[in-house]
């Protein structure tokens, strides 16, 4: 401090540098929670746009013949009109399908590969968005200070995915 300098304009100066460093830590956080959750967004929405849009999309079932290297595949029975009937269309392993058992599905257009419809594959589809909300929640409470909010995003996340841990069984 040099001595001519009041002591008051420190104490100020001291003040303001720290409401900077709080304003530059809520707004790193805030933007880094956002990232957080948007890549979850763009994560679930590879496949939850063809479940929550299926105009225009061939519908049908398919009976899980088999299972190797993450992949399921059967024959492929349409129920909509426009759908064609194929030998096998694969889909991808996970807790959400078994083999043997039959499912509703959607085909990505122009591919072979299906997607679980009805509330099972939309609730699926948003896991990744889920599982940014919680990692975002830590981010928010811990970064930010907010604890509701942070209490809102990870409560919202976990039961997303609960719902959609339930809706697969």
């Amino acid at each position: 401090m040099i001595p001519a300098m009041p002591a008051i304009a420190t104490r100020s100066a001291v003040q303001a540098s720290v409401s900077a460093l709080r304003f530059g830590r809520v707004a790193a956080m805030g933007a880094l929670a956002a990232l957080i959750v948007f890549g979850g967004l763009w994560g679930s929405w590879g496949s939850a746009q063809h479940v929550l849009l299926p105009k225009g999309r061939e519908h049908g079932t398919v009976k899980v013949a088999a299972c190797a290297d993450g992949v399921c595949s059967g024959p492929f029975t349409p129920t909509s009109a426009g759908a064609r009937a194929r030998a096998r269309v694969e889909i991808p392993e996970s807790v959400a399908v078994r083999r043997g058992r039959t499912y509703d599905v959607v085909l990505k257009p122009g591919t072979a590969q299906a997607l679980r419809s009805g509330p099972a594959g939309i609730l699926y589809a948003w896991v990744p968005l889920g599982g940014a909300l919680l990692l975002a929640s830590v981010v928010v409470a811990g970064g930010m200070r907010l604890s509701r909010v942070a209490w809102v995003l990870g409560l919202s996340g976990l039961g997303l995915l609960t719902a959609a841990f339930v809706a697969v069984r």
